[in-house]
């Protein structure tokens, strides 16, 4: 009975061991399982690290392109008042969207310089706009100044002629006299000076200074009958209103 009980317990104690042995190996081979899983997801880490600079250095090579193209273009605005930014491809990655915020930052920059530019450019338009302007009127200014200087001595010949007779006309002084007069009217002709018509036309305030009257009956209403001083016009401008009179 006792040799029964013995082996019962040998064999208890036995299984005991092996059941501890399988238990043991059970957990070294979950460890090892746990440290191989472990393993697996560093490696999986690492290449999945290694994936994510590849990718955020392909971005900032292509991000340094899309800056140079951008540079550029604000140097191409500046020669041609003209420029255009570049366009970012899509990212969703944080560091896509570092440089998309640097891109943005960097188109409104051009946008504000090309704007810049082409309010410079239209205000010099307009200076030189109205410096040619303020020159072409200081110019005719001096102009009428120099006309107004002038005519007193065409009056001055007019008259002189007018009181030759046939006979000094005819002498030397009095064809040299005629033909200075003559080139002295066609260099203002050139010039753009041109005299007023009045004798036997319209009275016309704009052109003429009416300074007598008369009633005269080969003269229609409100018409010129003498002209008493000739007036001159420079372009369109009147230097010089006809003296004149005025029948009816």
């Amino acid at each position: 009975m006792k040799k029964k009980k013995f082996l019962r317990n040998k064999k208890e104690h036995k299984m005991a061991d092996i059941r501890e042995k399988l238990l043991k190996e059970s957990m070294e081979a979950a460890k090892k399982k746990a440290e191989a899983e472990a393993e697996k997801d560093k490696v999986e880490e690492v290449k999945a690290e290694e994936k994510e600079t590849e990718e955020s250095a392909a971005a900032e090579d292509e991000a340094a392109e899309e800056v140079e193209k951008a540079e550029g273009t604000v140097e191409d605005a500046a020669e041609t008042s003209e420029g255009e930014a570049g366009e970012l491809p899509p990212d969703d990655g944080p560091t896509s969207v570092f440089i998309k915020g640097e891109h943005d930052k960097k188109d409104e920059k051009i946008a504000e310089l090309n704007d810049r530019l082409i309010r410079n450019l239209a205000e010099f338009d307009n200076f030189r706009k109205r410096t040619d302007k303020e020159k072409s009127q200081m110019f005719e200014m001096g102009a009428k100044s120099i006309i107004e200087k002038i005519l007193p001595a065409i009056d001055s010949f007019e008259l002189g002629m007018a009181a030759m007779s046939e006979e000094d006309k005819a002498s030397g002084v009095g064809q040299g006299m005629e033909k200075i007069y003559k080139q002295l009217m066609t260099i203002l002709e050139g010039a753009g000076v041109k005299q007023i018509e009045a004798l036997g036309k319209e009275f016309d305030p704009n052109l003429h200074n009416a300074v007598m009257h008369e009633e005269n009956e080969e003269f229609g209403e409100n018409t010129v009958s003498q002209e008493l001083q000739k007036g001159y016009m420079y372009n369109d401008t009147v230097i010089r209103h006809s003296m004149v009179k005025v029948a009816n």
